[in-house]
């Protein structure tokens, strides 16, 4: 366990440093973006420079960002003159819940879909299953996005994938179609890991013995196959959660929403140096958590990985 925590710190550690690097790449002048192109003097640029420690060598502001981190602080926005805290604490929200509901209904849909396919194997309803699968990963959940857009004017023009809301209801309607869309590819990768590791299991010796001394069909399949193929299923919902948060930017963009993605691109545009790093830092540091949440799931699913 402690190996395991200081091989997250050290990742923590070197995806600051590449981020801190990768954002100072960009040849735009910060003071330029914080004056917003306006005119001014000598002294303004250098009391602006001093306010946002540009005055200081790459090494000195690297640190005292990863000190304002460790407090809590990631700086202050050029563009807004707000804290960046404040900023990404008023559009976590949109962002988390469409990333949680993406992945509940990833769960809800594929690994029911998987195990039923891996039950159908090698019928007409497996091979559906699989050419819907396949549609589903070679849609990005950009394209996914703009085509429901299109269909749901189409077809049902007052549903609310737009606008403000006021209530959780309203809330949760706003991030259904988001969210839809965002576990399509989850779903469709989920499902067939869940079939091909749901065959290997019906295939074991252990079923048949289970079969022979007379347990009903719902408890070999879902006490002993699903408990057994689990782990390469949770394996790749954990990496999936990544795609989630990454694809989470760019469909909060195309519906229009305040989250953490829109916020982002929109600091990219404008050299906004403290939110980009801010932003990025808090993605890494939640994917993460997951791969943290999801080793201690494993033990608990399968008590003799605690021996390896």
């Amino acid at each position: 366990m402690a190996d395991r925590i200081l091989q997250y710190i050290v990742v923590l550690i070197a995806s600051s440093a590449v981020i801190f690097i990768l954002v100072r790449m960009n040849p735009a002048d910060p003071v330029a973006v914080i004056l917003g192109g306006r005119q001014t003097n000598p002294q303004t640029v250098a009391n602006i420079r001093r306010e946002f420690n540009l005055d200081k060598s790459y090494f000195e502001q690297y640190r005292a960002w990863i000190g304002g981190i460790l407090r809590g602080d990631f700086g202050v926005s050029f563009r807004y003159r707000r804290p960046v805290t404040a900023l990404v604490k008023d559009r976590v929200p949109v962002t988390a819940g469409i990333v949680i509901m993406s992945a509940v209904i990833s769960v809800l849909v594929a690994i029911p879909t998987g195990i039923f396919a891996a039950l159908k194997r090698n019928t007409w309803i497996d091979t559906g299953i699989s050419l819907i699968q396949l549609l589903l990963v070679a849609c990005p959940p950009f394209l996914t996005s703009i085509l429901m857009i299109w269909a749901i004017t189409a077809v049902a023009p007052t549903f609310p994938f737009v606008g403000s809301y006021d209530t959780f209801w309203q809330f949760l309607r706003r991030i259904f179609l988001p969210s839809l869309a965002l576990s399509f590819s989850m779903i469709a990768l989920t499902s067939r890991v869940t079939r091909s590791c749901m065959m290997d299991q019906l295939q074991a010796n252990y079923r048949t013995v289970a079969v022979s001394k007379g347990l009903p069909p719902s408890a070999v399949i879902f006490r002993h196959c699903l408990k057994n193929a689990i782990i390469p299923v949770i394996t790749v919902l954990g990496s999936q959660s990544g795609i989630l948060i990454v694809g989470s930017v760019l469909v909060e963009k195309v519906f229009s929403l305040a989250g953490l993605g829109s916020v982002l691109i929109d600091a990219i545009k404008a050299s906004d140096y403290p939110i980009v790093q801010g932003v990025t830092m808090l993605l890494v540091f939640v994917f993460m958590t997951i791969s943290a949440i999801l080793d201690i799931a494993y033990c608990v699913i399968d008590p003799r990985i605690r021996l390896t």
